[in-house]
């Protein structure tokens, strides 16, 4: 199967693996690049995964107002002050700010969705397949995979990470973030956010 050049320089820039590694995963993965970057995740291929295990304590706080109606503050980290003086790093951190004030997230990442909410998002899910008497006949593996579906739908517009980019819906801001993590060579964290809209209270 062939591929493309640009989405094996790609995978080449985001993981820091060779030209022909970067082509291998990609042919595996019939040319679905995000399907080749996550299997190159799981099995630890990445340099930007290598550096997630290092500390990003420097970093900058980020603040974008929308119309006077719109506030929002986003803290992103890296491990170096040098990074965090960066045009890159400073156009990464806006751009997340944009995207918390034009989307609304509720999360950064899955692992801040506290653990009582997806319980309770899941009993409804379950719920709801067992009153349709159209499922009354699945396996329940099936029904498990179908209720995995519509939590990972539900949540993906309200956690940050798995949002799609606002300016380029093909990445999510993961991407966005590992892109810049890539291109940058240090660990990137978004740490948290605040969002005030005139008006409304949580």
């Amino acid at each position: 199967m062939s591929v493309s050049l640009e989405d094996i320089k790609k995978l080449n820039e985001m993981t820091g693996v060779g030209l022909t590694k970067a082509k291998k995963a990609l042919v595996d993965a019939e040319g679905d690049f995000d399907k080749a970057l996550k299997e190159m995740r799981e099995k630890g291929l990445t340099k930007a995964e290598k550096r997630g295990d290092r500390e990003a304590r420097e970093g900058l706080i980020d603040s974008y107002v929308h119309d006077g109606r719109i506030g929002v503050l986003v803290e992103v980290n890296c491990e170096t002050d040098f990074v965090a003086r960066t045009d890159q790093f400073k156009e990464l951190a806006h751009e997340v700010a944009l995207q918390v004030a034009a989307m609304n997230p509720k999360w950064v990442s899955d692992a801040d969705i506290p653990e009582d909410e997806k319980q309770s998002r899941r009993a409804e899910f379950e719920k709801a397949m067992a009153e349709d008497p159209k499922n009354a006949k699945k396996p329940e593996e099936i029904k498990n995979k179908i209720i995995d579906g519509q939590m990972k739908k539900h949540y993906r517009d309200l956690v940050l990470l798995d949002q799609p980019y606002w300016k380029d819906d093909s990445k999510t801001i993961d991407t966005l973030v590992k892109e810049t993590a890539a291109r940058l060579g240090e660990n990137i964290v978004v740490r948290r956010f605040a969002r005030f809209e005139l008006g409304v209270t949580e």
